[in-house]
């Protein structure tokens, strides 16, 4: 199958060409120069919405205003699911991340107890109908929550977690051999959740799995700084050291947040060539923090940027934590050469993303021979006039509707700014219909632990 893309601006070292970029087989096989034409158009690489939880759609814009230790104890207590609420909820994540310039989604999905693997099944479902490029990355633990806000002084007892760590790594095995089909657009990642929640039992069951199956690997790491304080007392060290010690780090590893590191550990991601995953929205709706973002670029650790979870957000577009993410920063150094310019964040979004995922060889960049995953920009939209920059434009304006086509693997998944795999309309009413109005509501587990939260944070 061949195409043959047109008239479009790319970015080049010394600003931009008018190029056609013919795509055979799934893949770039020529870009051609265009002399006196002017294009309306840009075509980028795909960006990667490197972590997200799409079933946390479901509560976003009624969470309580609260701290993560907190806020993940009134989701829990609000958040049981069913299948077809996933599959709803991965289709909205995949259509939102495609109309904002994301072709790869790494969804680190909650599991609905006692239907782990109708679950993956569903959100594989859900992705493939769409055709965004899905990296699922089922979330796991072995700690009951409690187990993840510091003891402090006082003695700490939790309750077992339902289901033990051999089964759950079954589970995850299970759904690589049913799942995992790289060559297909679905792939299947090792994702504990982070040191708060899981034994080593976990996190090295998971390494082993990664090793067999040639697996990437998802964590949340140092996101508060309660799990700074969690990881002195589990572990008598920071929490970076810990895993290097047990061998999670590495160039297949990617980590969300990481919020709460010191130089030394940030020496580490450099050495172990691990991937930061910057979620800058909600580390600032969470109160987590300021994730040292330029220290990590100095240092030349890979960083890539995601939306987190639409109910920490709460939302899935990918230009504005982009945006956000490369902004925020010019108040963290005020060396201003040290700060992010448009053209490096639309880099950190395309190929830092593909270079987490071990997939720089075939994805990020406008290279010949890679796999067509592209999106196409409408110049001629408002919000990106009058023309200057298009790229600046992109990343420092606040766009809106301007992804005009998409193509994943060479197939056409947007078309004049529409979806073209799944009704969205019909989606839509689902969603609306399925749901309702809330204001305000009161969760027992916060109501249990927040004196303890309060204390041992010193609040």
């Amino acid at each position: 199958m061949s195409l043959m893309i047109e008239n479009v601006l790319i970015p080049v070292e010394d600003g931009y060409a008018t190029v056609n970029v013919q795509v055979k087989d799934g893949k770039i096989a020529a870009i051609a120069p265009q002399i006196d034409a002017i294009a309306t158009k840009l075509l980028l690489p795909g960006f990667f919405n490197a972590h997200t939880h799409s079933s946390e759609m479901w509560q976003r814009g009624i969470m309580s205003i609260l701290p993560l230790e907190l806020w993940l104890a009134e989701l829990y207590d609000f958040a049981p699911l069913d299948t077809e609420q996933v599959y709803l909820s991965a289709l909205g994540t995949a259509v939102e991340t495609l109309l904002s310039g994301g072709t790869s989604v790494v969804d680190h999905l909650v599991l609905i107890p006692g239907q782990e693997l109708e679950t993956i099944a569903t959100a594989v479902r859900a992705y493939r109908e769409v055709g965004i490029r899905a990296f699922i990355a089922p979330l796991i633990q072995d700690e009951s929550i409690t187990a993840s806000i510091p003891s402090g002084e006082s003695t700490q007892t939790h309750e077992p977690y339902f289901r033990s760590t051999a089964a759950t790594l079954e589970i995850i095995e299970e759904a690589v051999r049913q799942f995992h089909r790289p060559e297909e657009g679905v792939n299947i990642l090792v994702a504990p959740t982070g040191i708060q929640l899981c034994s080593d039992a976990l996190f090295t069951g998971c390494i082993e799995l990664s090793n067999r199956y040639n697996l990437c690997r998802h964590a949340h790491l140092l996101e508060t700084k309660a799990q700074e304080k969690l990881a002195q007392e589990k572990y008598g060290c920071t929490a970076v050291e810990h895993l290097k010690r047990i061998g999670f780090l590495g160039d297949r590893t990617t980590l969300a947040h990481c919020v709460w590191l010191n130089d030394a550990d940030i020496a580490i991601l450099a050495q172990t060539q691990s991937t930061v995953v910057h979620n800058p929205l909600s580390n600032l709706r969470l109160g987590s923090g300021i994730a040292p973002i330029l220290k990590y670029r100095q240092a030349g650790v890979n960083v890539t940027f995601g939306c987190d979870g639409a109910s920490s957000n709460d939302s899935q577009d990918l230009l504005e934590a982009i945006k956000i993410g490369a902004i925020l920063h010019n108040v963290t150094d005020s060396d201003y050469q040290h700060w992010i310019t448009p053209r490096q964040a639309v880099e950190m979004a395309s190929l830092g993303g593909a270079t987490g995922l071990n997939l720089a060889d075939k994805l990020g960049s406008l290279t010949v021979g890679k796999q067509a995953d592209l999106i196409l920009y409408d110049l001629t939209n408002l919000s990106l006039l009058p023309r200057t920059d298009p790229i600046g434009l992109l990343v420092l304006g606040r766009p809106t509707n301007v992804v005009d086509s998409a193509w994943v693997n060479g197939k056409q998944i947007i078309a004049n700014g529409k979806i073209t795999t799944i009704d969205v309309d019909n989606l839509r009413q689902e969603l609306f219909n399925r749901s309702q109005w809330e204001t305000t509501r009161k969760s027992q587990t916060v109501a249990q632990i927040e004196a303890h939260y309060r204390q041992v944070m010193g609040l």
